[in-house]
């Protein structure tokens, strides 16, 4: 009967099946051939989705929507270009660094790419930077804004098992900081070996001016985080200050955000919204499924069969979720293998929290792994380039992203450094 389910799945996701209803009808097939009654399906999805801490989501979509709008994308590129401009490959340098900024307020990596990939690689490309070079870089330092909190796919992973969202985000800082970091030496590098531009050097009015303008986006962010540390409210009323703050800031400071734009920003984000909360429904009812099958059981006990050493078992969890990551979405996957793989990360002696962040850096590394990660097609079509030329370009980023990510995996004072600080 298993095999029925995973071979739905997969013939859904074969024939074009966006993932959600992909897991939702593999799910009904499997019911239509067993003896468990089809009540089981909406029973399923709403406990799923009957969890306080989901109400946080349509919040944090909102807020980015509406920060968006207000025109954010291009106040934190001029303030990364005032910044970085005048060093060779500088807006090589100012995509990676929009990013690390633009990842505390999107949180997904779909967005970033397509927000700040809009403005840079036409940039890049009129400044003569190659398009493949272009499209790489504002793929793979899209993988930063599920890392960098707010980070969605986070407070899916503490809905899921209870951990802290406060400790989640905190621990995402320094790997975040880290890939960012990384990605930065990497563009530079290219950069000065290619011969890539320099702008002149920013004036100090300039550099002030465009930090005011980023100063807004950057408190949004603190705001978030360490509402959230601070015990002043819950993730879910950060996610609802957010939003107040993003009306304040769009209509009253940057005056871009408009009221008659209001109305298609919320329906957007529900829209948005709801799409995700499907996902999240249909992925209960399928990890439901697989519980019922002891999947996770013989998971585990494959995997501690094999070997109960901690560092061997982690190697074979990366390479297992990195090929996951390359083939299917982000939230989806933690939903059906966070439960099942943490047990087995805890057996050995690994962290829940560091875990978490290992997840999740897998799972958004996978985002720019060929055939199919996501944010691989999203740049070229914004650069108009082939798949070929973007992943030919884009193997150094991978290579540095998987080096950070073994780091994580194997220092675990990387990602529970600050968590420690903060809650112990």
């Amino acid at each position: 009967m298993i095999l029925l389910l995973f071979l739905a799945f997969l013939i859904f996701l074969i024939i074009g099946i966006p993932i959600a209803f992909a897991l939702g009808l593999s799910s009904m097939v499997y019911l239509l051939f067993s003896d468990i009654p089809l009540i089981v399906i909406p029973q399923k999805m709403y406990a799923g989705l009957d969890v306080f801490v989901l109400l946080s989501i349509p919040g944090f979509i909102l807020a980015g929507n509406l920060m968006n709008a207000a025109g954010i994308t291009q106040r934190i590129i001029a303030f990364c270009n005032a910044l970085l401009g005048h060093i060779r490959g500088g807006l090589g340098l100012a995509n990676v660094g929009a990013s690390m900024l633009f990842g505390g307020i999107s949180g997904t990596a779909i967005a970033d790419t397509a927000s700040i990939g809009s403005v840079m690689i036409p940039a890049m490309e009129k400044e003569g930077y190659d398009k493949g070079f272009s499209c790489a870089v504002t793929a793979t330092s899209s993988t930063l804004g599920p890392i960098i909190p707010p980070s969605l796919p986070m407070i899916i992973a503490a809905t899921m098992t209870g951990l802290s969202v406060g400790k989640l985000f905190i621990a995402g800082i320094i790997p975040g900081l880290l890939l960012g970091l990384g990605l930065l030496g990497l563009t530079y590098f290219i950069s000065v070996k290619r011969k890539y531009p320099k702008k002149k050097r920013a004036s100090l009015m300039v550099m002030v001016k465009s930090f005011y303008q980023a100063f807004w986006v950057l408190m949004m962010t603190l705001l978030i985080l360490f509402g959230i540390i601070g015990g002043v409210f819950t993730p879910t009323e950060a996610s609802i200050m957010a939003v107040i703050y993003a009306l304040l800031i769009g209509l009253l400071v940057y005056k871009e955000l408009k009221w008659a734009q209001i109305p298609k920003v919320i329906l957007d984000s529900a829209k948005m919204t709801a799409s995700l909360m499907v996902l999240v429904g249909f992925a209960n009812l399928f990890a439901w499924i697989m519980t019922v099958e002891e999947i996770p059981q013989l998971i585990a006990s494959g995997l501690l069969g094999f070997t109960e050493n901690k560092f061997l078992i982690l190697l074979l969890i990366n390479i297992l979720l990195l090929f996951v990551g390359a083939f299917m979405e982000t939230i989806a996957a933690l939903l059906i293998l966070f439960p099942v793989l943490l047990g087995v990360a805890v057996h050995v002696g690994v962290d829940p929290v560091q875990f978490a962040i290992i997840m999740v850096m897998n799972l958004v590394i996978g985002l720019t792994t060929p055939p199919v990660g996501v944010c691989l097609f999203v740049a070229p079509s914004i650069g108009n380039i082939s798949l070929e030329k973007i992943t030919r370009a884009g193997f150094p980023f991978l290579l540095v992203s998987l080096i950070i990510l073994l780091l994580v995996t194997y220092v675990p004072e990387v990602s529970l450094f600050l968590p420690g600080l903060f809650y112990d």
